[in-house]
This record gives structure tokens, sequence and C-alpha cells, in this order.
């Protein structure tokens, strides 16, 4: 298969979407594409229908909140499963959209999601733009310092190469060797150059050659093209696009790292409690697991929704 065609059936597959910043409608449809459960169907129905508040959340709710109505997300929508546009590009799915629906459920409030770039969330947050982002968001010592950041899912950062290795990477033997990882992520910013130093630096071999893109999408297209020679990234959404796109990528075992994802909002946010609270309460609701396993997540779910720690 040429590599035009590899590349249009990839972008097809990820169903990903330019990250405008404007707000999204997240009315859902009633309906789920694709038929089936698990990462390989489409669901645009809307997770949280007949979902009722919880009683202890909504009593820890900033007064102004709950006049207003409405919670406004930050998320990038180019991340599959987790993250991302069904095919209609107007409507958000994944499980992040999942649990943003289900937490203004238990809050009693409507949802405003707004799709942006990664690396621009956290000063939206700190700005007063949003509410709180949903993002898969690996906690640092750095993040901890403006956020207040809660566990919501296990996740984990991984290496994806071309199908069959034909390098015969590991994730260990990546010196010296072109790694793609998107902007903002803790693969940029934490995994990847522990990585280098771990692994080459410190035994004086070759440095791992970081090449920073915009995002997961822009990496896989320029794994399939032969322009770099792996991609680190969150593994659900490498494993979503290998599952996507048969036959085009292998995910390197083992991972880099396992570690939980967090929900974050402004440092020492009002809404923190509240929001908290509501996650505990979706946790211990069966749509919790719904949400897993119809987005290929079956098996990261966590008990507790604490308040995170530095991963770094």
């Amino acid at each position: 298969m040429s590599v035009p065609i590899v590349t249009t059936a990839l972008a097809l597959a990820l169903a990903a979407c330019g990250a405008s910043g404007t707000g999204q409608n997240v009315g859902a449809k009633s309906t789920t594409q694709g038929g089936g459960s698990g990462s390989s169907a489409e669901h645009t129905d809307d997770i949280s229908v007949g979902v009722k508040p919880d009683a202890k959340a909504v009593k820890l709710l900033p007064a102004a909140v709950k006049a207003k109505g409405t919670l406004s997300v930050a998320m990038d929508l180019a991340y599959p499963p987790t993250s991302f546009m069904a095919s209609d590009n107007k409507t958000p799915i994944g499980f992040n959209p999942d649990m943003s629906r289900l937490i203004a459920a238990k809050l009693g409030l409507k949802l405003q999601i707004n799709n942006v770039k990664f690396d621009t969330i956290i000063t939206g947050l700190q700005a007063n733009r949003y509410d709180f982002t949903a993002s898969t968001m690996g906690a640092t010592k750095d993040r901890l310092k403006v956020l207040d950041m809660v566990d919501y899912v296990n996740s984990g950062t991984g290496v994806s190469v071309p199908y069959g290795n034909p390098q015969k990477l590991t994730t260990h033997t990546l010196c010296g060797h072109r790694v793609a990882v998107a902007s903002g992520t803790t693969a940029e910013l934490q995994w990847l150059p522990q990585l280098s130093k771990q692994d080459c630096t410190s035994k004086g071999k070759p440095a791992i050659k970081a090449v920073t893109l915009p995002s997961v999408n822009d990496a896989l297209t320029q794994l399939v093209s032969k322009r770099i020679d792996a991609v680190m990234n969150e593994s659900i959404a490498l494993g979503w696009a290998a599952e996507q796109q048969p036959k085009t990528f292998d995910v390197l075992k083992p991972l880099v790292a396992t570690k939980p994802a967090t929900l974050a909002l402004k440092k020492d946010s009002p809404l923190t409690p509240a929001v908290k609270a509501a996650i505990q309460s979706i946790i211990d609701d069966p749509k919790y697991a719904e949400s897993l396993d119809r987005w290929g997540l079956k098996g990261l779910g966590i008990k507790t929704a604490a308040m995170a720690v530095p991963q770094d």
C-alpha cells in the first residue's frame, strides 16, 4: 500500500480534527454508530442520559457555579480513543467526553466542551477560561504547582514503531533514533528525556533525538512516511491506532511507564471538592465500567478519586 493511501486511511481511522479552541455542541446523538461494544464502535450516544445528580457532590458546589448552571471543560479532540470527534465532525466522543458528561450530570449542571490544543490547556485554566480539563493528563511537580489534579483512570506511556518493527527497536534501545512526541505532553517533558538519560547519555551513547509535533496524529503520520523511527505517547492512543489501522503499527513492550491519569482544575479552585466527589460517584457507578469497556480501556479503572501525587 502506498504512503498516501496509508496516510489517508490513518487520518480516517483516528477521526481527528484540528483543535480550534471554540466551544463544541455536546448534545450527543441517541444512537451508537458502528455497532457492538469496545474500541471499534463509534459511540455517539450521551452516556449520562438518566444519571441523577449526586446530593453529596452537589452540596459541595460553589454558589456561583450552581447559579451559572454550566461547567466548561477543555480537551484536545485529537486523541482517540480518549478525546476525539465522531465522523460527523461535530460530536465529541471518547472516554474523556463520557467522563465530562457524567461529572456534569452528577453535579446537576449542563456541560460545554471546548476543543483546545493540549499545550494551551493549562494556561487556559489559569486564566479561568475553563473550569477543568479531562485530557488524561499526568501529574508532575510543575503541573501540581499550578493545578489541582484528581486521579480518574490508569494510563501509561508507550512507544510505537512501524508494523513488523523493521529496525528491531525495543523500549530501551532508542539511543540515536528519531522519536516523535506531542507538544506539551509528559512524553515530551518527562519520559523521553528520562529514558534518554537512563539508557543513553549516562552510558556514553547518543541521546534519543526528540521530534516535537503538534499531536499524536501528526507523529503517526510521519512514522508511516518513515520520517521518524518511533512515536512516544499515551499507550491508550497508540493501542487504538494499531487496532484501527491493522498491520501499520506495533506498540513495544514493556511500556515506558504506567501511572494514573488525572482530571485537572486551577490550583485551589473552589470547584475541586465538588468535582472530586462527582468523580468518586462515577467510579462507584456502573456507568464508569461501561465507558471504560466501550472505548477499549477495560482493566484501567481505579477505585478511588484521590488527589494526585507527583509522578516525576
